[in-house]
């Protein structure tokens, strides 16, 4: 993903996409195996579904495009939260193989500077359904 920067101050998110591109690679490098990447149903989308050992990690992405702004991992409130956990009881009714796995979910905030993309921030177990 090319890095287009936003004008200072910007509240425009770095490309989906590309966010999410940034976290799958940053996942992997943590030693996490991709299971699936926007898994849609009818009660909505998963970004990244990955296997930490014997746990399947649900990974919300998020990404502001400056550092002026709160961490876009407060933007996943209780009415999203719920949306992923239906998600991802659907997930696990379709995938015979991770019916029975506990789940994790997290959120992996990125968030963008006015030169290029910034850190990672990777909140584990980020909240509870």
């Amino acid at each position: 993903c090319r890095w287009t920067g936003p004008t200072p101050l910007s509240t425009e998110p770095v490309s989906g996409a590309c966010a999410e591109k940034r976290a799958l690679k940053f996942l992997q490098r943590q030693g996490l195996r991709l299971v699936r990447r926007n898994f849609r149903c009818r009660f909505g989308e998963i970004d990244i579904i990955m296997q930490d050992r014997n746990c399947l990690a649900i990974v919300e992405v998020r990404s502001r495009g400056s550092a002026g702004f709160e961490s876009p991992a407060l933007t996943v409130d209780e009415h999203k939260q719920q949306k992923i956990a239906r998600t991802t009881l659907a997930f696990q009714a379709q995938s015979v193989h991770y019916r029975d796995w506990p789940i994790r979910f997290d959120v992996i905030a990125i968030l963008g500077t006015d030169s290029g993309p910034g850190a990672i921030q990777w909140i584990q177990d980020a909240f509870r359904a």
